[in-house]
Order: structure tokens, then sequence, then C-alpha cells
């Protein structure tokens, strides 16, 4: 009889997060349940974003950029949730971009953060970076976030590699 319970109380538990609404954007990666990344959201799914429980979103493209939604702080701010924009040059990320980034990243506290850009390849970066040198995570499992977007190159990967250097991390990125 408690085999028949379990398996119940398993199938319910699987019903249930199916029915949980998700955010629709682009390359969506949760990190944790307080940490999640992604590409641009579209204006309906932001205005969603305090129903799935977001307190902040960073967003790190500039607001220029040809796919952002252009009323995106306006959408986020009218439901409380914080706002920061990082607009981070996609062709020269440097270490103050991380820096500032750790620093707004940190100041968010226990509330839980989307971190987006345009296809999630800055946000995934820097989540990565933040993970392996501020959390000291075992950066092999941390990039694995990473790997699910894309691999780094250029200055991104010149970026990661610096980083990791400086916080005297050992890690080789594939």
């Amino acid at each position: 009889m408690r085999g028949w319970l379990v398996v119940v109380i398993a199938l319910a538990a699987a019903v249930e997060a199916r029915a949980q609404p998700t955010l629709d954007a682009p390359n969506v990666v949760t990190i944790t349940e307080r940490l999640v990344t992604s590409g641009q959201p579209t204006a309906e799914a932001l205005g969603k974003l305090k129903a799935l429980g977001f307190g902040a979103v960073i967003y790190l493209a500039p607001p220029t950029v040809s796919d952002a939604v252009r009323d995106e702080a306006v959408i986020v701010a009218k439901q409380g949730i914080t706002y920061v924009n990082l607009p981070i040059r996609f062709d020269e990320p440097t270490g103050a971009d991380f820096d500032a980034f750790v620093g707004v990243l940190r100041g968010l506290g226990d509330r839980k953060v989307l971190v987006h850009c345009q296809v999630n390849m800055r946000a995934s970066t820097l989540v990565f970076l933040y993970r392996a040198t501020v959390l000291h995570e075992d950066p092999r499992v941390a990039y694995e976030s990473v790997s699910r977007v894309w691999t780094p190159n250029g200055p991104w990967r010149r970026l990661m590699e610096e980083q990791l250097r400086k916080h005297q991390v050992k890690f080789e990125i594939l």
C-alpha cells in the first residue's frame, strides 16, 4: 500500500510541475529556484514575471538592440519588480562589466532574479563567472549552463579566462 501512495504522490507532483507557468523566452536555463537566465522574453512574458515569482530582472544587452522590448523597464516596474539594465557590448565585454554585474546581483539579496540578454550568451557567461568566482561552485558544474546555450569564443572566451585567472579558479573552457 505504501508503494502505491508514493507513486500517486509522485504523479501528482509531476502533473503540478507541468501545470506551473513557465517563462516564455529563448534558451531558458534555470540555475536555481532563485536564479534563471534566458534570451529576450516577449513583452507578454515580461508582463507575467511577478506571477512566476520574480523579484528582479537584470538585462545585459543595450536597450537599443533590434529585438529589445521597448518598454521592458516599465513593464517590469509596474509589477513592483526591480529592473537593472547593464548594457554590455557583445563585441567588447570587460572585467568592469563583470564587476558591475557582481555588485548588482549581490545587491538583490534573496529575490528570484531573471538575468537575460538577447540569446542568453551574455547572461549565461556572466552567471557562470559569478557562480565559479564568487560562489565558489565547481566550475565544471557551473559551466554546464553555458554549454547548453553556446561555446564562448573571441572576447567572451577572453573575459572568462581573465576572470577565472584573476580569481584563481582552475578550469579549462572547452
